[in-house]
């Protein structure tokens, strides 16, 4: 419960509550449609058998990293222009910001295809699958990375509009990708609709395309939107980076490292599920894209507490609203985190059957959901106090605690339990759930006493 000595003026659970939900629900929407992108393609290439399945597994969960880092860089975007809002400071202002940030997204969307195009082979051929498995793995892979300019685009526009507080358009964008990857994936994996009949490669293809047309759609909506119109994105030219683009970097980098090592641990219980067979990698990826996909929930809300965090920075409404704002956005979490169990919990089978008719996959993916439950109130914790954090644009410590926490001890205890005790792939989940308590309380307890001097 809340202290309410410590309460600001006016202050309460179901006020702030209804700020951060207006905010988070679209936000949460958006991040359900990119996701589900991911989804969808992994349900439709689990139609093809589990080599396919195993391929696209592999080749997502390994890209995922790419894609997490240079999307924490750019999402310092959102806390910037949240505090600048809550200032007071003119829309244009912001247009300049933006048109100085996308030549800076589109050099992080460069280096993000090289890496992934580069590294893909070399990494990919090294986990002991089969031959067939590499390839195909590899083949999405190059396809997929040219999702890396889309998406950039996106990321840009998106955390702009984010810190203003309109997300609807980032929702209709990311509604657009949705059902844009979904049509093609569809087409190109088995040949329908006059194309050509790609496999699971097909898949990375989609996604590329699916990326453009949300950095295009969210684009339009800077022209067409009245609450995003003086924003002027589209008056006069873009701007070489300087200042603004520095900040962006300052800021975004222990982001992305903070994203990124979360998610590499992620990766690495992928690759050592791997080890496994590939029967449990298919089954791990059919229970941690679910679980993925239930997160974008806690997720929106650590967004929407980074932009009201950002906000009574900005404004200067002081330290007691400013750890309201985010103690209310971790209660939020938990609340959703509750929910999140259940449904894995007691859903498991049916959740499973969408994704796969193999019976020795399936049995194994339910199992893996339920094992997924049980880390759900650390991840809710974490994520919105980390969102929180980054509304006082606080990322260096965060990034510290996030590395000891998945990386120091995750990653140990989850190679040691699956390696070294009867546990086995179970082990890979129980690791996963130690990292992420470790993270939750650091990071709740970092916010706690930044939050005293915002």
């Amino acid at each position: 419960m809340t202290d309410s000595s410590s309460l600001p003026p006016g202050a309460s659970f179901r006020r702030e509550a209804g700020a951060n939900l207006k905010l988070a629900l679209p936000l949460m929407a958006a991040q359900i449609a990119a996701v589900g992108m991911g989804t969808v393609d992994t349900i439709l290439a689990g139609q093809l058998g589990a080599q396919a399945l195993a391929a696209v597994a592999v080749g997502s969960n390994y890209a995922v990293l790419f894609f997490i880092f240079f999307h924490g860089v750019l999402m310092a975007c959102s806390p910037i222009v949240a505090q600048r809002t809550g200032a007071g400071r003119p829309a244009a202002d912001t247009g300049v910001f933006l048109r100085e940030l996308l030549p800076l997204g589109l050099a992080v969307a460069a280096l993000w295809w090289l890496l992934l195009r580069v590294t893909a082979a070399p990494l990919i051929g090294r986990l002991g699958l089969p031959p067939e498995t590499v390839r195909t793995a590899v083949e999405f892979l190059h396809a997929l990375s040219w999702s890396a300019f889309g998406f950039s685009g996106w990321f840009v526009l998106r955390y702009t509009a984010e810190g203003l507080g309109q997300p609807r358009p980032i929702l209709l964008a990311g509604v657009v990708g949705l059902v844009v990857n979904g049509l093609l994936a569809w087409g190109l994996l088995f040949g329908h609709w006059g194309l050509p009949a790609l496999g699971a490669p097909g898949c990375g293809w989609a996604t590329s395309i699916a990326a453009l047309a949300m950095a295009a759609t969210l684009a339009l909506q800077y022209r067409l939107r009245p609450a995003l119109r003086p924003v002027r994105l589209f008056e006069g030219t873009l701007i070489r980076p300087a200042a603004d683009s520095a900040e962006v970097l300052r800021l975004g980098l222990p982001i992305g490292l903070i994203l990124a090592a979360e998610a590499g641990l992620f990766v690495m219980a992928a690759m050592q599920m791997s080890l496994f067979g590939e029967s449990t990698v298919a089954a791990y990826q059919v229970a941690i894209n679910f679980a993925a996909l239930m997160f974008m929930i806690p997720l929106g809300i650590g967004l929407a507490a980074t932009v009201r965090v950002g906000q009574a920075v900005g404004a200067g409404l002081g330290a007691a609203e400013v750890r309201f704002r985010g103690r209310v956005g971790m209660q939020l979490g938990l609340i959703n985190a509750a929910s999140n169990a259940l449904i894995m919990l007691l859903l498991a089978s049916l959740i499973v059957r969408l994704y796969t008719a193999d019976p020795e996959i399936g049995a194994l993916a339910v199992k893996f959901l339920w094992l997924a439950a049980a880390f759900q109130f650390f991840d809710a914790v974490q994520v919105t106090a980390n969102g929180a954090l980054r509304g006082i644009k606080d990322t260096r410590l965060p990034m510290l605690i996030t590395v000891v926490a998945y990386w120091a001890v995750g990653f140990p205890v989850s190679w040691w339990l699956a390696f070294h005790t009867p546990l086995g792939p179970d082990g890979v989940w129980w690791g996963l759930t130690v990292g992420l308590a470790v993270a939750a309380v650091g990071l709740a307890a970092r916010f706690r006493h930044k939050a005293q001097s915002a």
